[in-house]
C-alpha cells in the first residue's frame, strides 16, 4: 500500500514576506529637480539609482497582501502636507550617505506616526525624516566632497519646500545594494490639506 506523502496547506500568516517601505514622493517637478542632481552627483561618485522619496515608515518585513491592506488603511487618514528642506547633510552609512535633511515639522513628524501605527512598526531611533541623494559607503572626504557639490549643482536647495501628496509603498529588499530588486508596489494620492 501506497502513502502519499502529507502535504500540509500553507499557512495564509506563513506566506512569504518580504521588506516593505513607505514612501512620501515629491512633486513631478521637485522630483525632476532632484533626479538631475542625484545623477551629477552618481557621475562622479557612483552608486545605485532610486527614486527621489522621504521614507515615512521604514524596512518592515510583511506578507504581500498584509503590507497592502496596511499600506491603503494609513492612507486613508491622511492629509497632504508640506516638507522644506534644512540643508544638506551627510551620514555614517549606505542608505544615508548623502541627504536633505527635511525639516521635522509637526505634520511631517505626524505622518509618519501616524503610517508607523497603521504598520505596526516601532523604530528604535528618533524619526530623522531625509531625502536621500547619495546611496553609497564613501570616506569622510567623499562625502565632504559630494556635499558640496550637492550646494554647487542646486544652490537654491536649501530652504526648497514642497507638497507631499502621494505615499508609496516599496518593496526594498535592503540586501540588495544594486536596488535592481526595488519596486513600486502600489501609490495613493493624500487628500488636500
Amino acid at each position: 500500500m501506497e502513502v502519499a506523502p502529507e502535504t500540509t496547506p500553507v499557512n495564509p500568516s506563513e506566506a512569504e514576506k518580504h521588506v516593505y517601505s513607505v514612501w512620501a514622493i515629491p512633486p513631478e517637478e521637485v522630483t525632476a529637480r532632484l533626479k538631475k542632481l542625484m545623477d551629477g552627483l552618481r557621475s562622479e561618485f557612483g552608486g545605485p539609482g532610486f527614486e527621489p522619496h522621504i521614507t515615512v515608515v521604514g524596512a518592515i518585513n510583511l506578507t504581500p497582501d498584509d503590507a497592502i491592506t496596511k499600506f491603503r488603511s494609513a492612507c486613508e487618514g491622511l492629509k497632504a502636507y508640506d516638507a522644506t528642506v534644512d540643508r544638506v547633510a551627510t551620514g555614517t552609512f549606505f542608505y544615508q550617505c548623502v541627504y536633505l535633511l527635511i525639516h521635522p515639522t509637526p505634520e511631517v513628524v505626524e505622518a509618519s506616526v501616524h503610517c508607523t501605527r497603521h504598520f505596526g512598526y516601532k523604530s528604535s531611533t528618533t524619526y530623522m525624516p531625509h531625502l536621500s541623494l547619495l546611496y553609497g559607503d564613501l570616506s569622510d572626504e567623499e562625502k565632504k566632497n559630494a556635499q558640496e557639490k550637492v550646494n554647487v549643482l542646486d544652490e537654491s536647495i536649501n530652504g526648497l519646500s514642497f507638497p507631499i501628496n502621494r505615499l508609496a509603498l516599496y518593496k526594498t529588499d535592503t540586501e540588495d545594494k544594486t536596488l535592481k530588486s526595488w519596486e513600486k508596489v502600489a501609490e495613493c494620492s493624500l487628500s488636500p490639506n
